[in-house]
């Protein structure tokens, strides 16, 4: 119980900090372009027209806003950090209790190899998913309150009235809108990041050379970085879905069509080039073949 109270109050505290991060991401992956492109540098010093970047965009929310509107949906994104954080250790406890093994699993696996890693990986997979499906609803409307700043609306204002709009106007389902290419993103980041991490462990470090515990940890947190990277798409899509057609105007056109489901959300984006936009919010370019619209503050 104490270390899931203190996991809960570091998991709060970061979601604090990241807030600001999280929300600029989500407007750049609707659309909303606010300000217009500029010509700067890239990283090896050629003049290139680039878009604004983190702290442009900070600066413009600021303006309209005040430095508290960089922190619209925080309390139901630290609902969700909370619930799932004891969702998470709850749920992580019962299989650890039960020995969730693999099937054809008779003995225990030796710590290291792979069956224990699938082992592990599966009952951290099954955590994170209960974790995921339960705090979805709190995920929903952090996004909506977000994607209100494009409009300037005001329909999502806390979480009960969120709860009850949202039931009211999209029944259960609404609160579960982007959910399965969020599950899908992280079972196969889980998975990717364990099972590369574990092929690096295996065959690329050398057990007897010192530090091979801190060089093993570096390993794991690269083949993170490169597991996020690779399901970028399913979180796109997801947060997409999860504003799609709510009534907000980053929900709908011009900023998105109305998709009948996350496979055309991802179909035309892929047609499109945009399965990367928001990844990165340093350096951005500009959209290749896009023009940018003032009044509407986006590219078309």
């Amino acid at each position: 119980m104490a270390d899931t109270c203190g996991q809960v109050l570091l998991g709060s505290g970061l979601t604090v900090l990241s807030h600001p991060l999280m929300y600029i991401k989500v407007l750049v992956q609707v659309g909303h372009e606010p300000l217009p492109p500029t010509l700067g540098r890239n990283m090896f010093g050629r003049q290139v027209y680039q878009l604004p970047g983190l702290f442009a965009y900070a600066k413009h929310i600021i303006k309209i806003d005040g430095k508290s509107g960089l922190f619209k949906g925080l309390t139901p994104r630290l609902f969700a950090g909370t619930v799932g954080t004891i969702v998470h250790s709850r749920v992580l406890q019962k299989c650890q209790e039960e020995k969730i093994e693999m099937v054809g699993s008779s003995q225990k696996a030796e710590d290291g190899s792979l069956q224990h890693v699938v082992n592990e990986t599966t009952k951290e997979m099954i955590a994170r998913s209960c974790a995921t499906i339960v705090t979805h609803p709190f995920h929903v409307i952090t996004l909506r309150c977000m994607v209100q700043f494009i409009g300037r609306e005001v329909k999502y204002s806390g979480v009960f009235d969120s709860i009850v709009t949202i039931y009211r106007e999209d029944g259960i389902l609404g609160f579960f809108a982007g959910l399965i290419p969020r599950l899908l993103g992280d079972v196969l980041s889980l998975w990717i990041c364990n099972m590369l991490a574990h092929l690096i462990n295996t065959h690329a470090i050398d057990d007897s050379t010192s530090h091979t515990g801190e060089i093993k940890n570096c390993s794991q947190a690269v083949t993170g970085f490169f597991a996020s990277m690779l399901t970028y798409p399913f979180v796109l899509v997801s947060n997409l879905m999860a504003v799609n057609n709510c009534g907000l105007a980053g929900g709908l056109p011009p900023y998105a069509a109305v998709y009948p489901n996350w496979l055309h959300c991802w179909s035309h984006l892929s047609r499109e080039g945009n399965m990367s936009r928001g990844n990165s919010l340093f350096f951005r370019k500009l959209p290749a073949g896009k023009m940018y619209a003032i009044e509407q503050k986006r590219f078309f």
